[in-house]
């Protein structure tokens, strides 16, 4: 029933079997089974699409109904447990999953022999029920997005920094409308370019981007350009610590720097997060604080 139920919801068996760890042909053997077993067609099949029979539609709904009382059932029973167990399928961004989440998470693996950890860096934003993932770590606003809970873990202070070289041929700005004339590398996701943001008392952050140079979607990669005096960029303070105490780079405007940023962790709204989900939530709240700290 849960093939089943994954093959419809994603709209092929190939996005099933990709979803579930399978084979696109044992996604199919499953749901010819139910077939056999109702002696009915749920699922009409061409080369180009599949669409529901009439009887499918009903029996999906019935399964969906089934499988989410087997859920509450094993949540109930997790729940139960003293120790998290099974897969923990988690996906974060690439370089501040690595750096920062990672650690963490390979920590409570350590911790909890039966805990095991699927985790996945990638900076797109993935659809949690379709992909199968019980945790996404995500930085900036994470919006509200129907059918998902969030809880912000940490914050990550940004900051306008260049290297020693480029402001002596440049100079240096002194206000944050300066950063308009400066070159500055700046940050791709997602076919958008975030602006750089700067907290204001009271009101909503000042929003200020400079005449761009260069566009990357890898923040590391931007350091490195911007410590060889490509131009400024907006960066977490955390990943140029070491460049700033060791003089590669230096952070401009600090009496108005300093945006707070945002880290959530996101999952799936349920009556209960299970106990794996559940410390992991903890353990970043715990922890990442310490990777955001600026000293």
């Amino acid at each position: 029933m849960a093939v089943f139920i994954r093959a419809v919801d994603l709209g092929s068996f190939a996005k099933a079997a990709e979803a579930l760890g399978l084979s696109a042909p044992m996604v199919g053997k499953h749901v010819r089974f139910l077939e056999e077993r109702l002696g009915v067609h749920l699922i009409n099949r061409t080369t180009r699409r599949q669409s529901l029979t009439d009887f499918g539609r009903g029996y999906y709904e019935r399964c969906r109904l089934i499988l989410a009382e087997v859920e509450a059932a094993d949540v109930l029973a997790a729940n139960q447990l003293s120790e998290p167990r099974g897969l923990l399928r988690v996906t974060a961004p690439v370089h501040f999953g690595r750096h920062c989440v990672m650690p963490i998470l390979m920590a409570l693996v350590d911790e909890f022999p039966e805990l095991q950890l699927d985790l996945s860096l990638s900076d797109r934003f993935v659809d949690l029920a379709e992909d199968g993932y019980d945790l996404a770590v995500r930085t900036g606003d994470p919006g509200n997005q129907a059918g998902i809970t969030g809880r912000r873990v940490a914050r990550q202070r940004m900051i306008v920094c260049g290297s020693p070289r480029y402001l002596e041929t440049a100079g240096r700005p002194t206000s944050i409308s300066d950063l308009q004339q400066w070159k500055g590398i700046v940050y791709l996701r997602s076919a958008i370019v975030p602006p750089w943001m700067f907290p204001r008392d009271g009101d909503t952050p000042l929003e200020v981007l400079p005449s761009i140079s260069a566009r990357m979607d890898d923040l590391a990669a931007i350091a490195d350009a911007v410590t060889c005096g490509a131009g400024l960029a907006w960066l977490p303070s955390w990943l140029v610590r070491d460049r700033l105490v060791a003089g590669s780079l230096i952070e401009l405007l600090p009496d108005l720097s300093g945006f707070p940023y945002d880290v959530s962790a996101l999952w799936l709204s349920t009556s209960a997060p299970l106990p794996k989900v559940r410390i992991a939530i903890d353990a970043l709240a715990r922890e990442l604080p310490k990777y955001m700290s600026h000293q």
